[in-house]
């Protein structure tokens, strides 16, 4: 089965979900970021198929997510680390953990917390303006057209 492209979309959430979109992939991104960085370490916590993490584990550093490093040559064995970008969406992690943390978690509480650098506080992301620093929620802004909108209408579906 074809896979929809959504990156050629002119949208960023959808060319974001061409990067991260497979459910495999925020979950790979999630260990590593807490520190299980090798194949045998990811396969084993996500009871995932190798052929699968394989595949996974390829896409995020071919889309520069990760990169994979060499630890040992013989035999030859490699991890993953985050680079910059792939540290940037654990930003977006952090909000659906704030997400999954308030409406999945049930009456067990969240499966993990998150402790502040700065403040050493236990504390979850809450997403603010970067112009004037207030807290910025759904409802609080209007969607408007960007440089990079389409500019024309696309056609009708065939059939339709």
């Amino acid at each position: 089965m074809q896979r929809t492209r959504f990156g050629d979309m002119a949208c960023s959430i959808a060319r974001t979900l061409d990067v991260i979109g497979e459910p495999w992939s925020p979950l790979i991104l999630r260990d590593i970021y807490v520190g299980i960085t090798r194949f045998d370490q990811l396969q084993r916590d996500l009871g995932i198929s190798r052929k699968v993490l394989t595949e996974r584990l390829k896409w995020l550093v071919d889309k520069g997510v990760l990169e994979r490093r060499e630890y040992s040559r013989r035999p030859p064995r490699h991890e993953y680390a985050l680079t910059a970008k792939g540290l940037e969406l654990c930003d977006l992690l952090l909000v659906m953990v704030r997400w999954g943390d308030r409406w999945t978690a049930g009456e067990a509480g969240p499966p993990a917390l998150y402790r502040h650098h700065a403040c050493g506080e236990i504390s979850h992301v809450v997403p603010h303006c970067s112009a004037c620093g207030r807290p910025m929620r759904a409802g609080d802004v209007d969607v408007i057209p960007g440089p990079g909108a389409e500019t024309e209408p696309k056609p009708e579906p065939s059939g339709a």
